[in-house]
């Protein structure tokens, strides 16, 4: 239509201009005028306008068009303005709308230029505006552009702002300046600040107010004018007012008033002085006259004393009446100068009584006089006082004489207790010295009665022999022994000769063949060892076979499920195929029928021409009807007056309806949520502008064209028809065509697949069937009960983890759809309530869930019988924890109606709300809708309301804080702000309580700015009840309203609340309503939520992340932002305070990349699958270090894929090489990982999540929304500067927190702390002043209050019991006060004082200080509070401690200091490196200093191969235990893991019937844990004083096979699971068993003297080997010491000692004499060219070395005189697999050394003084220290060793004093 108009004007112009030229022609005077909308040519013809419609006219000739409108401009109008963007409409046109920067709207768009590339719109802001879309304000301006009519403003400060932080000038938000200067205030700076007063804008002279200060109330901040307090008066407000005093204490001044022993209670009004009572006396009655004593309200009694003088307070008779005067006590010089002044004033007061005696006695001398007698009373009772003073100073002195004496008296006591202890030491060191000698004795002793006994044994046996026999006996023994000898005479034995000779060759035959027989035997046993390791192999492979036979059974079904899958798909393709090929030829026939329609349509397009000419020949009627026409519609318009002034009226009450629609959109949305919609709130202008238009188009053309049009409408739209339709079916036969060839692909893949798969069908069956003839083979045994056992407690844990993940599912989809309905939906009503609705669902069903899954895991856990179904039990537990953690973090609130209530899952550990206790939340009331009544708001405590509880309610039109800690309830109403006067929008409520003081805040936003409105109200709890004790089984939290079976307490009983409450964070932990138990009559669907504007509040407007280390953020497919290229980076901002944490992470199957911090250090490690392993950067450079809660940007640049560039707060730190390859991800978790990531690899397994907030980031500078990416769980929006505030802090007994504040600990004070030790003593908290302290310590377990030498002690001395403890202490006027736990608590009479309080810094120390004399403290200190002059009391935020000496502000262990604090210095300059042991020797003190302080260095890793390989082939996370027995690892970090439950699993491999597999116990081995072997039984137990549990199983394990165990302890439960079959558990009486054992856990063995409390016959090392150790499923890292451990070979093994690559020694026991005569035979089999065999130290420079050096044996040998030396080189080779003999023999200054058959000697000078002694042996290495420089190699031996004697005696390796790091003992890897 439109084009058929603009061709008709066309045609219209055109004939105009004809006419216009022939008229021309006719009358040459007459000029061309074009009509509007057309310009004339330069071929003087009329032309329309090319002005895109946005101009009505343009310039002649060019046809440059003329004032362009709509935010156009170009010479045609074909650009927008430069804060404008080109929007095309439908029908062709464009028109030009605001940039969206931020929001597209005239008001809010604040670009001075803009465009758009595809999707990315890019603003180019105006002065004063920054950000990607402007949508924050610049540093020195301040609004909020994402407000609807708001726009950046120049921060006003008067030019008093601090021009050094100009980019923190004034709240980017309000306004308000925040670094005022020159001494001025105010939100614009524009007044002087308290105590200035001047002109703070213009003459800028803001100077400090004269006033006093203890009499000002304030000073007039232009003129400097003070006003006095109460009572005070003066210019300067320096003084009382006349008959006012009191000026000192700088509260006001009060009226004079009478003591109690006055007559009347008020001065007398002239002389300003008390009428007293009998023997009061004083200016006020204030105190006794002198003779009287015992003050009361009834005046003083007489004193009783011969002198009728006594002490005034006590009565006392004093001795001497005449010192009872002016200064009873040695007065200072203060006092003697102050009796001379009044001994003046006497004289004074003489001659002005003289003179009054002069005057006159009228009136005015009669006022005179009075005034001079109260001048004189004054004088008095000021003397009066004076004279008190001294008194109580002569009795302060002489108390202070008193203590002065006792200490004296006391420090003789400790003199002399010193001396008898000096005493006693020295007899201790005489007796024990003697005791040595006795020793020494006794042992001569005995072996000499050793000696005796053996000679009375062999006196004995000759005594059985040779003892006295019968005489008639003897006689008869004597003649048959004659006979016999006669007969032996007579006995000829010549004739048997020759038999005898022959016997004899035949026995020396025998002999020999019995010889060749036993060489036979030996033969047969060496190949009897061989056979038995095949008979193992063959056992083994067996195993390995059955494990075949299960895998290639599991192939066979998955084969055979795969084939009937792809026979099924192959159906469906032959079916899919043959449904392409109806459509193809459908296709075929569309495309005929098409060409058929296309010529059709050619056809009428001929058509059409002829109708336009025809149309052509019609248009000059046109022209003479359209005069005719308007006309008519002139008339039209004028009949229909009335008409259009009514549809004009109608249409602007329609424009103020949608003015007041617009505002109030504006008002119930600020998020923008409905921008979107705003661009609709102009249609109606535009449908009347649009309908005006085509009204009068209408008109013009309807009669005239309406056949013409019909035509061609017919036309068009069989044109519209048919065009897309051909179009369609073209595309889609295309289409089908390309996936007809994609399936007929697919299809050939498939078949061969199904080939390849039948074929391995094929052969898995054969092998099947031959494992299957073998085993038939075996001799049969339990195996297949085992498998079938096995088989079917599989299927049933496969059945309830598809129960699990069934019912699991639901959950994550409604969460997905859930978040796309908040992320996709347009901000409405209903999708708001779907969105609650769906949200309310899902955690109900949560809730229902979640126990029954629990029960179903444990069912599963204890039957589970492999690995895989365990990974899906942490899988599915995670999916919980992330479906509560999605619960937990729903923002969104309930609408409570007056009958509704919800129960939430309290915190869950109820122990970290004893302390400190916050609740913060949003609530939203509506007075006009609902009067404000008094209502429940919340509750937090027991069901029946009996016990400690905190809740809020309103009443009496306050919101109400109420708490109850064991006493009175405490309320705090919050009057300051009615709730009647609260906007009705959601305001943020906190309530919080420390110790006994609490607060509640209220914070209410604006509406018409951003500025806040905050009040504030504290209360404060009586008694000393400190601590919320809540129990965790009767705990409830309900919010809104009371459910039927909590009871709540009177003072909380109220209606239930009417109104909308979102919960925010209990005690910094996120919550939420959505996370509840149980829901009592809430509908959400008939009571929609309230909406909230999420940036109310000024803390949530920064756009960032807050991670609580349990959640992370997963960005899939990281190049759809930007592409890796030969520059790759990746940037993010970071915030913390944490020691550990991800910053990001990349993992992909074996690669990985991550950046974390650990210890507060940034650390980066990756690997691309690299030649020489992982690349790591691990440095503790000051750039490195970020927990120091600021933000910190950290880049990470990955530069031609073959270096890594770490920058940080953008300058470069380090630079790191690597082998040349690309970037092989495509996701990176942010913030943390999932637990399955972070297990898959052994240097990922330690990792965890970051606690911080994240500000952004980045990836080739590409900003990502984390909240909106898929895969991110956990984490919330907006960080609270509480989650960087340190409340906890850990001290290692070297370190301690410093700080200043305004505190007077002496006079008024009070302080609370949490502390947790281990330790007897140590300071906790201490502040000195001059020779004052003020300290808070433990001294053998209990708590010491320590003041000014006033000590209050704690009841309990068990203070040091690992368990958290709470003290409060309080000092006031009258006494000290210690109160820990709420039950042990002490006092004491404070003495009294004469100092005051100066309002002035002090310096105070936590955990030890750098001058006090006790012991540093070891523990933890949290939630510390003190008593400040200058603020409130508040938690203690130690990251702003000035001084911080070596302690962690993160973690807080018991056992062990984090490991940010292990690499710091200590003051113990020979503490030992991890992995040796101090202890050398079974009598340490006769081995050199120098062994006990220098341990082991890492061996030498230089060293040429040989025959056998350096590494022999080990199986994978295991180690062999044993050879000795106390082989051994440790390790730390255990203890506070396995506290109250502990999940350890293992393999095991052994052969040994006895021997401990692991242990942990604390000092005294009351509380501990085992697992060992009896008799080839595993027994597991594990007690706690009394109680213990020791299950133990049937079956013996000492089988040489791997088993799996899994060993569970819940409290006073245990359970032990073998094989995943067997399942055994016992319980221990009484309740739960908390283990508080300390570290270390040692594992294989222990060291002597230990376990034998508990075990007794198990206490040597087992012997075997152990692998995959895990305690609650994350795996040990490296060991902190090894003893004779060793990696678990595979393959046979022979007797001896192995030395592995890792370094170790032996060191032998002293029983062997290595003096200046020895032998010593080895032999050895090494695996590496150099090496240490043997080292004997006697000193520097008394040794004897032997060692290995590129396959020669050298020894050297040092008598004190000089070093000599020889080697040996042997033919063979040392260094070729077999075994070779070496033998050192040394006689004096000779040493002769033999490998094999060659020898060689070497003689040294002679040393007369040599002594023999027995030094320390070393074998197999020695440690690096003692080693001579002289050595060509001093790394360790690397090989095995056997055989080993001195002097002919075998040595036991088993037996040495010590076996230190990787050394097997008892058995070598043969290949």
């Amino acid at each position: 239509m439109a084009s058929l108009l603009l061709r008709s004007v066309c045609f219209l112009g055109i004939l105009s201009a004809l006419i216009l030229a022939a008229y021309s022609q006719e009358f040459n005077t007459v000029y061309r005028v074009c009509a509007r909308g057309f310009f004339l040519s330069e071929q003087e013809t009329c032309l329309p306008c090319n002005c895109k419609g946005h101009a009505d006219s343009c310039e002649d000739i060019t046809g440059i068009c003329i004032e362009c409108q709509d935010h156009t401009v170009g010479d045609f109008c074909e650009q927008c303005e430069n804060s404008f963007l080109p929007a095309f409409l439908p029908d062709g046109t464009f028109g030009c709308r605001p940039c969206a920067c931020p929001l597209s709207l005239e008001s809010n768009n604040f670009a001075a230029h803009c465009d758009k590339r595809g999707d990315f719109l890019r603003c180019m802001c105006q002065e004063g505006y920054v950000g990607h879309y402007c949508e924050r304000c610049a540093p020195g301006y301040y609004g909020n552009p994402m407000q609807l009519g708001d726009s950046c403003k120049k921060c006003d400060c008067n030019g008093n702002s601090d021009p050094n932080l100009i980019f923190n000038e004034c709240n980017n938000v309000t306004g308000h300046c925040l670094n005022c200067w020159g001494n001025t205030a105010g939100d614009n700076c524009e007044r002087c600040a308290q105590g200035f007063y001047g002109d703070a804008i213009s003459a800028k002279d803001c100077q400090e107010c004269m006033c006093d200060k203890c009499g000002t109330a304030s000073c007039d901040d232009r003129t400097g004018v003070c006003h006095c307090k109460p009572g005070v008066t003066g210019h300067l407000c320096d003084r009382c007012e006349e008959g006012y005093s009191g000026f000192g204490s700088c509260m006001g001044c009060h009226r004079c008033e009478c003591a109690p022993a006055a007559l009347r209670a008020t001065c007398h009004p002239l002389k300003h002085s008390c009428q007293c009572r009998p023997g009061a006396g004083g200016r006020y009655c204030e105190r006794c006259l002198p003779g009287f004593w015992d003050y009361s309200p009834s005046g003083c009694q007489k004193c009783d004393c011969p002198e009728e003088n006594c002490d005034m307070h006590t009565g006392e008779c004093l001795p001497e009446a005449s010192q009872i005067s002016e200064c009873n006590i040695n007065c200072d010089a203060c006092i003697w100068n102050l009796i001379g002044d009044i001994r003046q004033s006497n004289k004074t007061l003489d001659r002005v009584r003289n003179s009054v005696l002069n005057i006159s006695t009228g009136a005015a001398a009669n006022d005179r006089l009075k005034y001079y007698n109260y001048t004189a009373h004054r004088l008095q009772a000021q003397f009066v006082g004076w004279r008190n003073k001294s008194a109580v100073l002569r009795s302060d002195t002489g108390h202070l004489e008193e203590q002065t004496a006792e200490l004296l008296s006391e420090m003789d006591l400790l003199t002399g207790a010193e001396e008898a202890v000096k005493s006693v030491g020295e007899q201790v060191d005489q007796e024990t010295l003697e005791s040595s000698t006795l020793a020494k004795t006794l042992s001569a002793n005995l072996s000499f009665l050793n000696v005796l006994i053996e000679d009375m044994i062999r006196d004995w046996e000759l005594y059985s022999v040779h003892q006295d026999l019968d005489l008639e006996v003897k006689r008869q023994k004597m003649a048959e022994a004659e006979r016999i000898l006669g007969w032996m005479r007579n006995l000829n034995l010549s004739p048997k000769e020759p038999l005898a000779t022959d016997e004899s060759s035949e026995a020396h035959e025998l002999l020999r063949r019995v010889r060749q027989l036993e060489k036979t035997l030996m033969t047969m046993q060496g190949r009897l060892s061989p056979v038995r390791e095949v008979l193992g192999r063959f056992t083994s492979r067996l195993s390995q076979a059955q494990d075949l036979l299960n895998k290639a059974e599991d192939s066979m079904q998955q084969t055979h499920s795969k084939y009937k899958t792809n026979q099924l798909k192959l159906l469906r393709r032959e079916a899919q195929q043959q449904r392409l090929k109806e459509t193809y030829e459908a296709v075929n026939q569309t495309l005929a029928t098409t060409e058929e329609i296309i010529s059709v349509a050619n056809l009428t397009v001929i058509e059409v021409e002829d109708m336009v000419m025809n149309v052509r020949q019609q248009h000059a009627e046109i022209d003479g009807a359209s005069v005719l026409l308007e006309r008519k519609t002139e008339k039209l318009s004028l009949s229909d007056k009335d008409l259009v002034l009514r549809a004009e009226d109608h249409a602007n009450e329609l424009e103020r309806h949608a003015e007041e629609l617009q505002y109030n959109l504006k008002g119930s949305d600020a998020n923008g949520h409905v921008q979107k919609a705003l661009s609709a709130l102009n249609v109606y202008d535009n449908i009347v502008k649009y309908i005006d238009d085509a009204n009068i188009t209408g008109l013009t053309t309807l009669n005239i064209s309406s056949r013409t049009n019909d035509a061609i409408d017919g036309l068009n739209s069989q044109l519209n028809i048919l065009s897309p339709q051909s179009g369609k079916v073209f595309k889609e036969a295309a289409s089908l065509r390309s996936e007809q060839k994609e399936v007929e692909s697919t299809v050939l893949d498939n078949k061969k697949y199904i080939e390849e798969t039948n074929e391995m069908m094929e052969s898995s069956s054969k092998k099947l069937a031959k494992i299957i003839s073998d085993i038939n083979a075996i001799q049969k045994d339990r195996t297949p009960k085992r498998l079938q056992f096995t088989q079917e407690v599989a299927e049933g844990t496969m059945n309830r983890s598809a129960e699990v993940l069934q019912m699991v599912t639901p959950i994550l989809k409604r969460v997905e759809e859930w978040k796309d309905n908040m992320k996709n939906e347009a901000y409405s009503p209903a999708a708001f309530e779907r969105t609650v609705l769906s949200a309310g669902e899902a955690v109900e069903d949560l809730s229902e869930i979640v126990p029954e899954l629990l029960n179903k895991l444990r069912v599963v856990e204890v039957k589970r019988p492999v690995n895989n179904v365990s990974t899906n039990i942490m899988k599915i537990r995670e999916l919980i924890a992330q479906a509560r953690s999605v619960a937990k973090k729903v923002q969104v609130s309930m609408k409570f109606n007056g009958q509704s209530s919800v129960e939430v899952h309290p915190h869950s550990n109820l122990d970290e709300l004893k302390t400190v206790t916050s609740i913060s939340f949003f609530i939203r009331v509506d007075p006009d809708k609902d009067p404000i009544e008094d209502r429940f708001l919340l509750y937090l405590g027991d069901k029946q309301g009996q016990k400690d509880y905190m809740g809020l309610a309103i009443k009496n039109d306050n919101l109400v804080y109420v708490y109850n800690l064991g006493g009175e309830d405490v309320e705090i109403p919050l009057s300051s702000k009615p709730v009647s006067s609260w906007p009705p929008v959601f305001n943020l409520v906190k309530v919080e309580r420390l110790g006994r003081h609490g607060k509640v805040f209220l914070t209410v936003p604006s509406q018409d700015t951003t500025a806040e409105q905050k009040f504030i109200q504290k209360g404060e709890a009586d008694g000393t009840d400190s601590l919320f004790d809540l129990d965790p089984k009767d705990t409830v939290f309900i919010v809104g309203g009371v459910p039927a079976d909590v009871k709540l307490p009177p003072a909380l009983s109220l209606a239930p609340f009417v109104g909308c409450i979102e919960l925010e964070t209990l005690n910094s932990d996120v919550i939420s309503l959505y996370n509840f138990k149980e829901l009592h009559k809430m509908d959400v669907v008939a009571t929609v939520p309230c909406p909230r504007h999420k940036l109310a509040f000024s803390q949530s407007r920064v756009t960032s992340y807050l991670f609580d280390g349990t959640g992370y953020a997963l960005v899939n497919n990281i190049e759809r932002r930007g592409k890796i290229g030969i520059v790759t980076r990746f940037d993010i901002e970071v915030r913390t305070v944490a020691n550990n944490g991800i910053l990001f992470l990349m993992v992909n199957e074996t690669n990985f990349f991550v950046l974390e911090l650990k210890n507060g250090f940034l650390r980066l490690m990756y690997d691309f699958g690299f030649t020489n392993g992982p690349v790591i950067m691990e440095e503790n450079l000051a750039k490195l270090q970020i927990n120091d809660a600021r933000y910190h940007e950290v880049s990470v640049i990955y530069h031609h894929t073959k270096k890594v560039i770490l920058l940080v707060d953008r300058s470069h730190v380090k630079t790191l090489e690597n082998e040349k390859k690309p970037l092989p991800f495509s996701d990176i978790f942010i913030g943390g990982a999932p637990s399955s990531i972070l297990l898959s690899r052994p240097e990922l397994s330690t990792l965890v999540g970051l606690k911080g907030c994240v500000k952004g980031f980045q990836f080739q500078k590409k900003d990502f929304n984390l909240l909106e990416e898929p895969g991110t769980i956990g984490i919330s929006s907006g960080c609270p500067e509480e989650s960087f505030m340190s409340r906890k802090v850990y001290f290692t007994g070297e370190g301690y927190l410093g700080s200043t504040a305004k505190i007077s600990p002496f006079q008024t004070f009070e302080g609370g702390l949490n502390f947790k030790t281990l330790q007897s003593n140590g300071l906790l908290f201490y502040h000195k002043d001059g020779s004052d302290e003020f300290s808070l310590s433990l001294e053998n377990g209990a708590v010491v209050l320590q003041s000014k030498g006033t000590r209050v002690r704690s009841h309990k001395k068990n203070y040091n019991d690992g368990r958290s403890h709470f003290l409060v202490a309080t000092v006031s006027n009258q006494k000290y006060e210690l109160v820990i736990d709420d039950k042990d608590k002490q006092e004491k009479k404070k003495p009294a004082s004469t100092s005051q309080s100066d309002n002035t810094l002090k310096t105070f120390y936590y955990g030890g200080s750098p001058s006090s004399s006790v012991q540093n403290f070891s523990g933890c200190i949290s939630y510390a509070y003190i008593s400040r002059q200058d603020r409130d009391i508040d938690p203690e935020d130690f990251q702003r401690y000035t001084e911080n000496v070596q302690v962690s502000l993160q973690d807080c262990p018991l056992e062990r200091p984090p490991a940010s604090l292990l690499n710091k210095d200590s003051r113990d300059s020979s503490r030992q490196r991890p992995g040796h042991s101090r202890k050398v020797g079974r009598n340490e003190p006769s081995l050199p200093h120098i062994l006990k302080s220098n341990p082991l260095d890492d061996p030498e890793t230089e060293g040429a191969s040989c025959y056998l390989s350096s590494r022999p082939r080990v199986t994978h996370n295991a180690h062999h235990y044993g050879g000795f027995a106390h082989s051994h690892h440790e390790y730390t970090g255990v203890a506070n893991a396995i506290r109250d439950e502990s999940y350890f699993s293992l393999s095991l491999k052994t052969s040994s019937a006895f021997g401990l597999v692991f242990y942990m116990a604390d000092e005294s081995e009351q509380n501990f844990m085992a697992l060992f072997l009896t008799h080839g039984r595993l027994v597991f137990t594990f007690g706690s004083g009394q109680n213990s549990v020791r299950i133990r199983t049937k079956e013996k394990y000492s089988d040489g096979q791997w088993h799996y165990f899994v060993l569970i302890r819940d409290g006073n439960m245990g359970r032990l699971i073998i094989d995943g079959l067997t399942v055994l558990e016992d319980k221990a009486p009484g309740g739960n068993i908390s283990l508080l054992v300390q570290d270390p856990l040692y594992v294989g063995g222990v060291p002597p003297e230990r376990a034998q409390k508990n075990i007794q016959t198990s206490v040597s090392s087992f012997s075997g080997c152990l692998r995959t150790l895990q305690l609650n499923r994350r795996w040990f890292t490296s060991a902190s010491h090894s003893f004779g451990v060793t990696p678990c070979y595979e393959g046979p093994s022979e007797p001896g000692t192995y030395f592995t690559e890792e370094g170790g020694y032996v060191l032998l026991d002293d029983s062997f004499n290595f003096g200046q005569r020895f032998e010593l035979v080895m032999e050895v089999r090494p695996r590496v060219a150099s090496g240490v065999l043997l080292h004997i130290f006697s000193g520097e420079k008394e040794y004897l070395t032997m060692y290995i050096y590129q396959s020669q044996v050298f020894v050297v040998v040092n008598n004190g005189i000089r070093e000599f030396s020889t080697h040996v080189s042997s033919r063979q080779g040392i260094c070729d697999g077999n075994w070779h003999k070496i033998t050192v023999i040394r006689n004096g200054n000779v040493v002769q050394l033999d490998v094999d058959s060659e020898g060689n000697q070497v003689v040294g000078p002679v040393n007369q003084t040599a002594q023999s002694t027995s030094p320390p042996v070393f074998i197999g290495g020695a440690p690096d220290s003692m080693l001579p420089e002289s050595l060509l190699s001093r790394r360790g031996y690397t090989g095995c060793i056997r055989n080993l004697s001195v002097n002919e005696s075998p040595v036991s390796f088993s037996k040495a004093a010590l076996v230190s790091g990787a050394v097997g003992v008892g058995t070598c890897p043969a290949a």
